[in-house]
């Protein structure tokens, strides 16, 4: 466990997720992925997170391991076709995770959503949080079109709004 870590976690508060994301930004999240979903059969989730607290920072719970555990608990895993994605941003530590049902994860691998990942922490460390989640969506929707594209009968399964922790 890092104290540079803990101390990252604790001075992380509310207001600086308002601030890296306003709620103008929040919006303009929430229509890129309806945008999104009317290309593709697939379903997209943002959440982000300020800061671990209690117990799962003590336990300098891994951000991997928390964005499973979110999108077990938003149940991205339970739509018709498997392709839920859920893209999670622990503020904190400026670290993406894509977590992916078994439908999409087939197709593209562990490799193609870390290089998205990675894409969108590059923007992040130059503070543009809006684009970078907006490019991370863009990159994601062109698999989910690629291997899901849209039946004109898909219903969206899950919400678009983005999620705040």
């Amino acid at each position: 466990m890092s104290l540079k870590r803990i101390g990252r976690h604790l001075l992380a508060n509310r207001a600086r997720v308002r601030k890296a994301f306003p709620r103008e930004a929040i919006a303009a999240i929430e229509q890129a992925i309806k945008t999104s979903e009317a290309t593709h059969a697939g379903q997209i989730r943002f959440v982000v997170e300020g800061a671990l607290d209690g117990a799962p920072l003590f336990r300098n719970q891994a951000a991997r391991e928390r964005a499973i555990d979110v999108f077990s608990q938003l149940r991205v895993w339970d739509t018709e076709h498997n392709n839920g994605v859920l893209i999670y941003l622990l503020l904190a530590d400026r670290d993406v995770e894509i977590v992916v049902d078994r439908g999409i994860d087939r197709h593209v691998g562990r490799a193609g959503w870390e290089a998205i990942c990675q894409m969108m922490e590059t923007h992040f460390r130059a503070g543009r949080f809006e684009q970078g989640v907006i490019a991370g969506i863009e990159a994601v929707t062109t698999h989910l079109a690629r291997h899901f594209p849209a039946d004109g009968a898909a219903m969206n399964e899950l919400p678009d709004a983005p999620v705040v922790l």
